[in-house]
């Protein structure tokens, strides 16, 4: 996994500072909340966080700190998946619809045990994502794709539904967030 062009492609797609009105998330830069900056130390202006602060915030939060990285080892485009997702929704967002997925596609326990759905992904998820592997192969990584892709996307109308003005993202979101990163 090469996250240093993950990162890339994550800032290409962001861009530079933003600070739309619609927008409850605040001012950004590089993707990076003003919230989440301020959470990593940054105290400065928005529109000054320096693009290597934002690259080091983006490799801890929402790389190795969810642990993103070792479900990489295992399934990369999965990996790759959970980390935008995680950017735009939160890492914990992100791995609980893994949770969830491979609770749901554990065939009632038959290839490991029901995992709890709680944002954090520890040995016991670990552990169901390698028996899932074992059981489903290398192909069973495009099944959890589409399912995190689909629980993703069933956010992204919920999140619209219940505030008219997160309508201005909707169409962006499922034009280029769902279905890879």
């Amino acid at each position: 996994m090469d996250i240093d062009r993950l990162i890339n492609d994550l800032i290409k797609r962001e861009g530079g500072y933003v600070d739309h009105p619609a927008d409850k998330g605040g001012p950004t830069n590089w993707g990076v909340t003003e919230q989440v900056a301020r959470a990593y130390g940054y105290a400065g202006s928005m529109k000054a966080l320096p693009r290597g602060r934002a690259e080091d915030i983006y490799r801890k939060r929402y790389w190795s700190g969810p642990r993103f990285d070792q479900v990489g080892q295992r399934y990369p485009r999965l990996a790759e998946e959970l980390f935008d997702t995680g950017v735009n929704m939160g890492p914990a967002v992100a791995a609980t619809f893994l949770q969830r997925a491979l609770n749901a596609l554990n065939r009632g326990a038959v290839d490991y045990p029901d995992i709890a759905a709680d944002g954090a992904i520890g040995a016991m998820t670990l552990a169901a994502l390698d028996a899932y592997r074992k059981a489903r192969g290398a192909a069973g990584e495009t099944v959890l794709l589409r399912a995190v892709d689909a629980l993703q996307g069933a956010r992204y109308i919920e999140i619209a539904e219940r505030r008219a003005a997160n309508e201005a993202f909707v169409y962006g979101w499922l034009a280029n967030r769902v279905g890879g990163a």
